[in-house]
């Protein structure tokens, strides 16, 4: 059975890609949470499945090294994400500096663990779960937007260092996804469910092995005003 390393797999999209690919690969769950990681687990488990938890800040590059070493990852999705909405002279250097180190760093130390065994191994998918953000703007987004823009320049680009390979690199970028993500409890009933991004890196992994997917664009069909 192929593995899967899902990080941010405790909740939200990540929960959802991880127990949606659970009836056909193994799954290394990565999050900070271990009650809620244990709760994957066992909702896997339950299900036939087989799941390992790995607690895990993947913003500390020590401490992935540590975890993710001899991990063999047959797909790497990286989903871990936070997001603090404020404009610039709002933000405090800490929202700031944590963005940066989980939406845009944790990319280099996750994906620098796990992607030499499949350039070694001759195959593989990186699939970076991205925003509509990423090509969009919005005021109070000088941050998340910034490393959503980063997401698809770093997904592109290492798309074109492995092709070669045997890799596959693509990005996934939903619109609004209804998540407790960003807070505000605003009724998001009209949004994308986490099943949805779900079932789309799931046709990733579907495609022929000819076919690279690099870039997955979805949103709602309507916007719920």
């Amino acid at each position: 059975m192929s593995t899967a390393l899902v990080t941010g797999a405790s909740r939200g999209i990540g929960r959802a890609i991880a127990l949606r690919l659970a009836s056909t690969h193994e799954i290394v769950a990565v999050a900070r949470s271990q009650p809620e990681l244990d709760r994957l687990v066992s909702e896997v488990e339950g299900a036939g499945g087989r799941c390992r938890a790995v607690p895990l800040d993947v913003s500390d590059p020590e401490a992935v090294r540590a975890a993710l070493q001899g991990v063999e990852a047959d797909m790497l999705v990286n989903n871990a994400g936070v997001g603090v909405m404020k404009p610039l002279l709002e933000m405090e250097p800490a929202e700031w500096g944590r963005m940066m180190d989980v939406n845009v760093n944790a990319l280099y130390h996750v994906t620098r663990a796990v992607l030499p065994g499949m350039v070694r191994r001759g195959r593989g998918h990186v699939v970076t779960i991205g925003s509509l953000a990423g090509r969009n703007t919005f005021a109070g987004g000088t941050a998340y937007t910034g490393t959503k823009h980063f997401v698809i320049g770093f997904s592109e680009s290492l798309m074109l260092e492995v092709r070669e390979h045997g890799v596959k690199v693509s990005v996934v970028m939903p619109g609004s996804v209804d998540t407790g993500f960003g807070g505000g409890g605003r009724d998001k009933s009209w949004a994308l469910k986490p099943e949805d991004v779900a079932e789309a890196v799931v046709h990733l992994l579907e495609t022929p092995p000819h076919v690279l997917v690099s870039r997955v664009e979805m949103r709602p069909r309507t916007t719920g005003r």
